[in-house]
């Protein structure tokens, strides 16, 4: 996912797998991933030619986000887990954080 996030354009897999040299693999072991990564709806394939062309479906910061929902999700209660994840987040993100739910009451005021 990095390798398509830094390029931000559609790519195709001899383009990731040049961009990953330097993790020895094999050619056809990033264009399985490439496929299933299509097949679960994390990435967009189009054809180009006899090629395919892959693209991120979302930014990596909204990539994130929606694993941060999902794992909230596992719990029955959303309250302790959030206290404790905010617990663990140094100051400058609890700034970022504290920005956001001011933002967000902000909007709901008007």
């Amino acid at each position: 996912m990095d390798a398509l996030w830094a390029r931000g354009e559609p790519v195709s897999v001899r383009v990731v797998h040049g961009d990953l040299a330097d993790r020895d693999l094999a050619y056809t072991t990033v264009m399985t991933v490439l496929s299933r990564l299509a097949d679960k709806g994390i990435v967009r394939r189009e054809r180009a030619g006899r090629a395919w062309l892959y693209a991120p479906v979302a930014s990596r910061e909204d990539f994130v986000a929606e694993l941060m929902l999902e794992a909230l999700a596992l719990t029955g209660d959303r309250g302790p887990a959030l206290v404790r994840f905010a617990e663990s987040v140094s100051g400058d993100e609890a700034d970022a954080l504290r920005a956001a739910l001011d933002r967000e009451r902000g909007k709901g005021k008007r």
